[in-house]
């Protein structure tokens, strides 16, 4: 079955018990079985917190879910591609930062995730008020999708008794008074004080040089795209910071898609770039700045005359031309990554954090717990780093180092760099000159970022409220070396040749949309390379036979796929589509996969992953 299939009759398929060794958030201490949601319509978001994707999809359910308040309930199952994110004060610590307002249960095992046969992150699951799944979707883009199919449901299981209405099991938490809560990162501004992107309550707090006491607030604390006085903006958790000039302040605008800027002197916010759209493949990658739409830009740094932008949504870097007023694309072909070369060549793997000294940018590409840089002339290097899958805390050469999901980096006076290594909760450093990395500090609760004041290093301790002090030691500590693969099973396929099928079924009451050509694109990878004999590249199909090399034995497929759809009926309705304009209804649903997999003669010769739909 692929993207030409017509959507069938719908599957039922009963479903699997929630299981997970964490237990249940958000619901005032009460344990949950799938039984509590007979009569709902249940969603399962499988998610982990490292991930971009997982993030965007929590803010596509919001609208449907205070929509259909009191006949859907939300469930996050928390599934971990981190050894970090299987901890279970990380999860409730997760769970505040991003605002989440459903039950989660915390499944550090993958028990869940198995049970349901989940392949990707984030993946939603429908279960209708029988307890039976009747549908999945991959990747982001579908929450229109699943509002259809709610509707559906709601109308046959109310005509058949079947439905529940009521209040679902949410128990929100307690608030926390803390001066700052998961702050992002942190910027020395010329007179001295600190500015700090108070992420979680959608501020940029201003303190003395002491990192404690509060100056000024700037944002409403309301989650907003608003300019504005310093009272009335709105922002929605902002992260990265950089001087403009020395009145003002660029900011990264995360959830808001944008850039913003700040006057120093009155705290007055305008945008500078973004719609507060996000950016979908076929929208424009350059043009005027305040016309482009980004996607989840996490960090902004003033690098040869431009600010240079970690788009961490779409695993690119972005640039903003303040003269120009103009935007575009310098590194990153959007597939998630780990490849160096000219800029339009490389892959990034959700950039988060920038650098910049005279003749490097130094990034931070998170998911590939990777450390690398950017030349003048656009090329990508890595100093340390390997992939996807492989992380840990190890110090030594640059070619067996190992960080884990480092959000920030940190220029020092002597040409290193400082590595804000956030799930290793450690300051790293490396050394150009020679090749080394050493760890500076421990024992800090998820370090985000670290700016330079005098001779101490000010760390942003996100998930500690707080900003940290420390003197740079002259000699590094010692850390007993660890490395670590991601927890996923492999998936059993057979030497030689593997059929993969996408699985897209268009929701109700939407067609492809081909008004432009395809509506439909596979592109197909591995690592290592010589994993794959036939099937390497792209194409509109979304079937493909695989030729797997016998003589690798294990490796990973990156499986990219798109699939455009369009309201059947013009008269339905319009609204302007992700890929602009005013035209019916448009949606793209989108999501790469990173599938490991084991070669094996007992292997399965058929690999379905499931964008929208049910695998018949």
């Amino acid at each position: 079955m692929n993207a030409a299939s017509p959507a069938p009759r719908r599957v039922r398929v009963r479903a699997p018990e929630l299981v997970g060794k964490g237990g249940w958030l958000n619901t005032g201490g009460k344990e949950l079985r799938l039984a509590d949601f007979r009569g709902r319509v249940l969603i399962l978001d499988f998610w982990t917190f490292c991930c971009i994707n997982c993030l965007h999809v929590l803010d596509e359910l919001r609208e449907l879910e205070e929509k259909h308040r009191d006949t859907v309930v939300i469930v996050g199952v928390h599934s971990p591609k981190f050894v970090h994110e299987a901890e279970h004060q990380a999860v409730v610590d997760a769970v505040e930062r991003y605002g989440v307002e459903h039950p989660v249960l915390d499944d550090p095992e993958l028990v869940t995730w198995k049970q349901y046969a989940v392949r990707a992150w984030p993946t939603l699951v429908v279960i209708d008020p029988e307890g039976y799944v009747v549908a999945q979707h991959a990747g982001e883009g579908h929450a229109h999708a699943i509002g259809r199919l709610v509707e559906e449901l709601e109308a046959e299981h109310a005509a058949k008794g079947t439905l529940r209405r009521g209040d679902g099991p949410y128990v929100a938490p307690e608030p926390e008074p803390t001066v700052l809560r998961f702050p992002g990162r942190a910027l020395a501004l010329p007179g001295g004080n600190l500015l700090v992107s108070d992420t979680t309550r959608h501020q940029l707090v201003e303190l003395e040089g002491d990192g404690e006491t509060v100056v000024r607030r700037i944002g409403s604390g309301v989650r907003g795209f608003v300019d504005g006085a310093a009272g009335e903006a709105g922002f929605s958790e902002p992260q990265g910071l950089a001087l403009l000039d020395e009145g003002a302040v660029v900011v990264a605008d995360t959830v808001n898609h944008a850039l913003r800027r700040v006057d120093l002197a009155t705290g007055a916010v305008t945008t500078l770039a973004g719609t507060g759209r996000q950016w979908w493949q076929g929208s424009p990658t350059s043009g005027p700045a305040r016309e482009i739409d980004l996607s989840s830009p996490w960090d902004v740094a003033l690098f040869g005359g431009r600010v240079w932008i970690a788009m961490a949504g779409v695993h690119q870097l972005w640039a903003y031309d303040p003269a120009a007023g103009t935007v575009e694309v310098t590194a990153g072909t959007t597939n998630e990554g780990l490849v160096d070369g000219p800029g339009s060549e490389a892959w990034f793997a959700q950039p988060s954090g920038l650098a910049a000294t005279a003749d490097r940018l130094w990034l931070a590409d998170s998911e590939t717990s990777a450390l690398r840089w950017v030349d003048p002339d656009g090329s990508v290097h890595t100093a340390v780093g390997t992939g996807l899958f492989d992380f840990g805390h190890r110090d030594g050469p640059a070619g067996q180092a190992l960080l884990q999901h480092p959000l920030g980096v940190t220029a020092l006076p002597d040409g290193s760099v400082a590595v804000s290594d956030t799930y290793n909760h450690a300051l790293r450093r490396y050394d150009p000159a020679t090749g080394e990395m050493t760890t500076l500090a421990t024992d800090l609760r998820e370090p985000s970022d670290a700016v330079l004041v005098g001779d101490d290093i000010v760390v942003v301790e996100s998930a500690r409220h707080r900003l940290t002090r420390l003197r740079l030691p002259e000699e590094a500590v010692r850390v007993e070396s660890v490395a670590h693969r991601t927890q996923r099973a492999a998936t059993d396929v057979a030497p030689g040749v593997v059929r993969l099928d996408v699985i897209f079924q268009a929701p109700a009451g939407q067609k492809l949309d081909t008004r432009y050509g395809p509506s439909t694109r596979l592109l197909v990878s591995a690592t290592p390379p010589e994993l794959l004999l036939a099937g390497e590249g792209a194409g509109t199909d979304l079937s493909r036979e695989l030729e797997l090399n016998p003589a690798v034995g294990q490796g990973v497929l990156h499986v990219s796929a798109m699939a455009a759809s369009c309201d059947d009926d013009p008269a339905g309705g319009t609204s302007r589509s992700k890929t602009g304009g005013d035209h019916p209804a448009c949606h793209v649903h989108q999501q790469d996969w990173g599938v490991p997999v084991r070669l094996t003669p007992s292997g399965a010769d058929r690999l379905p992953l499931v964008l929208a739909g049910m695998d018949a």
